[in-house]
């Protein structure tokens, strides 16, 4: 009987497919069994958005001051540069009038003074030396005097000009930057709303038609008892949603009432959209009063009102770092722009955290 030959070691080429043959297989087997990640509970994503959505407002508020500020310096740039423009006419009418006096000093005295003032960048150097030569006169010392001052406030306009634009710089990069966080913020919000399984997407829609057709429900009540009120002498109908005021507080709430059902646009102060600091100004804009533009500045555009003692106009705000603020309206409720994706509406001002009370003056 012959001998069994022992069989010999795989080479290392077949091993190679061994081996591959086997992680391919793996791989196929752990897909087989891999499941998709599971969609969010709707209740986990609602505070993620809600989260987000209050970070984003918080940036709105932000990105309104910055705008605000960047206003403010484009009236200062345009103010200072059209000063230091007519300075420089005012100067350059100095210089000719000194370039004829240096003419005729140079045809009686054998000097130069025009081409030595036209050297010198201060007048002042050229009145010194002038004067130590007796080569002025009084009137011409005064003009001299006049172009010294003239180009001494030329200076001082260029510098504040310099600086205020690099100010209105700096606050627009700021502004453009506040802009990205909030689109950020607004897009994880969104991102998030698409993980939702289509049933708990159906049921975000539903609630949110729910709420528009609730503040178009209210802007159409309060339109009607303001109607009523126009054509009557009666009281106004108790169950209308927002409690009746008159004189300035009246004018305030009827604009805030007019806008009932119309969206939240961060940034907007009206007419088709408001954010929540927008509403508020432009409400009290109506009654001939001119309030800040951010819910920070109104915190000190008057005194602090207790909450005992709240009365229909009154601004309201929101949260410590004051980034949100509405109009309270008498029971116990507001009307207020709450955040991106809904409505202006009538809540409680129990539903957020109460911070303080402002009456303008």
């Amino acid at each position: 009987m012959g001998k069994r030959r022992k069989p010999s070691p795989p080479s290392r080429a077949r091993m190679a497919v061994l081996t591959t043959a086997m992680a391919a297989g793996g791989a196929v087997l752990a897909s087989g069994t891999a499941h998709a990640e599971p969609a969010p509970s709707l209740a986990t994503v609602k505070e993620q958005v809600d989260q987000l959505n209050e970070e984003a407002e918080q940036a709105i508020e932000k990105h309104n001051g910055f705008q605000a500020k960047q206003q403010k310096l484009q009236g200062e740039a345009n103010l200072i540069q059209e000063k230091v423009a007519r300075g420089q006419e005012a100067m350059n009418e100095l210089r000719t009038r000194l370039g004829a006096v240096a003419a005729d000093q140079y045809r009686t005295n054998g000097i130069d003074p025009s081409v030595q003032l036209m050297l010198d960048s201060d007048p002042s150097a050229y009145l010194e030396r002038a004067s130590v030569q007796n080569q002025v006169s009084d009137s011409q010392a005064n003009l001299l005097k006049q172009a010294q001052d003239e180009q001494r406030k030329l200076d001082q306009d260029r510098a504040e000009a310099t600086a205020t634009l690099a100010a209105l710089d700096s606050v627009g990069t700021q502004l453009a930057e506040q802009k990205k966080d909030i689109q950020t913020k607004l897009a994880q919000a969104q991102e998030m709303l698409n993980k939702l399984s289509a049933e708990d997407r159906a049921k975000i829609n539903a609630q949110q038609s729910a709420e528009k057709a609730k503040a178009e429900a209210q802007q159409a009540a309060a339109a009607a008892a303001k109607d009523r009120a126009s054509r009557s002498a009666e009281r106004p109908d108790m169950n209308a949603p927002v409690p009746s005021a008159s004189g300035r507080a009246g004018t305030i709430i009827a604009f805030a009432q007019a806008q009932l059902g119309k969206p939240y646009g961060w940034g907007k102060s009206g007419p088709a959209s408001f954010d929540c600091s927008g509403l508020t100004s432009q409400a009290y804009r109506a009654a001939g009063v001119t309030i800040s533009r951010t819910s920070e500045e109104q915190w000190k555009d008057g005194p602090h009102i207790d909450r005992a003692n709240l009365q229909p106009g009154d601004l309201v705000f929101f949260y410590d770092d004051l980034h949100h603020v509405g109009l309270y309206i008498g029971d116990g409720k507001m009307i207020h722009a709450p955040r991106t994706g809904k409505n202006i509406e009538v809540l409680p001002i129990s539903v957020m955290p109460y911070k303080g009370a402002v009456r303008p003056a």
